[in-house]
């Protein structure tokens, strides 16, 4: 993981925020390669589920809306997580990602030890124990080591768990729950009458615009309403670099059915869409999964939920959640707003509140899986190379043009000519620096799939060399046929 973010850093597609001011925790910036791949990507889920499906449409609402939407969707009330304070290092952590572990021999208790949720905490409470066993001196085997949440302590359990910070007992406080929204004032006067929100989620905006959308638009149930925009949660932790952050971007869609819908074949299908799309733009399929929220665990109002995972190298997390939502939401706007939401339903000759599937994903998320996926080395006549396998249809550089030397005023002509002519179709590059060899490792580390070498044979038969970025294969083709070759490859 740690190579994944050095190369985000030094070839400019992740910074951290407010870098030169020594950063800000949770935040952070996409440098000009960032930004490209992840407007390849908004770019690709929008035109895929939204542009080439005739049932879904889009809408793109205001982060900052009426905080009466915020207190009909349950947020202000209950968008929490659980919170524990360390008193002695001011440390903060939430509780369901605290764990500990009584550490016993043949039974009798030698201490707890503590640690903070990872794919290794297993591994690292066995080793904190073992230091444990040894600082007391005491012989024999360890007990099997039972990892237990912080959430499910019990009284005296939880007054012996030690500050993963100090490592004393006693120094945290008991868990409390955190609400997790931005709060700020709207007007020139600040007071709770002015206080509104930063929107926590992208959906409220689509269910508040429901009936905006329905009167507008020539919908009939099933149909979906989709949106791409930011969203804000102050999270206790951030962690994982852009995986879990307070400023994110979401993509997101609410797909109305009739009540009486099969639900279970719609969400299913929904499921199998959705992988199939991932695996489209470049994921290793084999890093895929799937995660079924056991019914305890659902919300009040939800019929199911599933969740694609990814394994990244910090494990195997949630990239993308599709939940059966029922109509609470529907249900909620229509008591609170005191205006009918309701549809007539041709086919049933009825007016209903319509259920909803969600299909919900973060940008950032998917831009770090796809980073992660990527990331490859290999080696090429014995020289090591690092290269970024991205699609060509979510890279960031299409390709690169590369006139075989500098010097030649035809091959630059000739070079120029068809970087003009690409630029006005997709975003490619001209490199002129330096050796051939090395100007194909620059692209490929930036995960470029094509160069495009202009020689002296250019000049006499109109033709140049495309080199493939992963197979490193190259073939001769005509200047005229260039841009076809790349459309092909790129739209597929």
């Amino acid at each position: 993981m740690d190579e994944i973010v050095g190369l985000c850093k030094r070839k400019g597609f992740v910074f951290q925020s407010s870098e030169i001011y020594g950063g800000y925790n949770g935040f952070f910036d996409y440098g000009p390669l960032g930004a490209e791949l992840k407007k390849n990507i908004k770019d690709a889920w929008w035109q895929d589920m939204v542009q080439r499906r005739d049932d879904v449409v889009g809408i793109d609402s205001s982060i900052i809306m009426n905080p009466s939407i915020w207190k009909a969707s349950g947020h202000v009330d209950g968008f929490t997580d659980p919170m524990i304070d360390c008193k002695e290092s001011k440390m903060r952590y939430r509780a369901d990602h605290l764990f500990f572990a009584e550490v016993r021999i043949a039974g009798e208790m030698l201490g707890v030890v503590s640690l903070i949720e990872s794919p290794e905490m297993l591994d690292e409470a066995k080793k904190k124990a073992e230091k444990l066993k040894r600082k007391l001196a005491i012989k024999g085997d360890l007990d099997e080591i039972v990892l237990i949440c912080a959430v499910d302590a019990t009284p005296e359990q939880y007054e012996q768990i030690p500050s993963p910070a100090t490592g004393k007992a006693g120094t945290l406080t008991p868990p409390r729950e955190f609400n997790m929204m931005f709060d700020t004032h709207v007007g020139a006067v600040r007071n709770d009458a002015s206080k509104a929100y930063l929107r926590p989620e992208t959906a409220q905006g689509i269910f508040a615009n429901f009936k905006n959308v329905t009167d507008t638009s020539r919908l009939k149930l099933p149909f979906g309403i989709a949106q791409i925009g930011k969203a804000f949660r102050n999270e206790i932790t951030p962690r994982n670099f852009i995986f879990r952050s307070r400023e994110f971007e979401q993509m997101e869609i609410e797909y109305f059915i009739h009540e009486d819908s099969d639900w279970k074949t719609i969400h299913a299908d929904w499921i199998k869409t959705r992988r199939e799309w991932f695996t489209s733009i470049g994921l290793t399929s084999e890093f895929l999964g799937e995660e079924v929220h056991p019914s305890e665990s659902l919300a009040h109002y939800a019929r199911a939920c599933t969740d694609i995972t990814f394994k990244f190298p910090f494990g195997e997390q949630e990239l993308e959640g599709i939940a059966a939502r029922g109509n609470f939401d529907l249900t909620q706007h229509q008591e609170k707003s005191g205006k009918g939401l309701e549809i007539f339903d041709e086919a049933s000759k009825s007016k209903l509140l319509p259920h909803v599937i969600e299909p919900s994903l973060g940008v950032d998320r998917t831009f770090l899986a796809l980073i992660c996926s990527a990331y490859t080395k290999d080696e090429i006549d014995g020289e090591l190379r690092t290269l970024l396998k991205l699609h060509p249809r979510i890279a960031p550089v299409k390709a690169a043009i590369f006139p075989l030397v500098k010097k030649n005023e035809n091959i630059l002509q000739i070079s120029n000519d068809l970087y003009k002519k690409l630029q006005r179709h997709l975003n490619v590059v001209t490199d002129l620096s330096g050796a051939i060899g090395r100007r194909y490792r620059r692209m490929d580390e930036i995960g470029t799939p094509f160069c495009i070498t202009v020689d002296f044979e250019s000049l006499e038969d109109n033709t140049v060399t495309i080199r493939d970025r992963d197979t490193t294969d190259q073939k001769r083709i005509n200047l005229e046929e260039v841009l076809p070759f790349l459309l092909e490859k790129i739209n597929g």
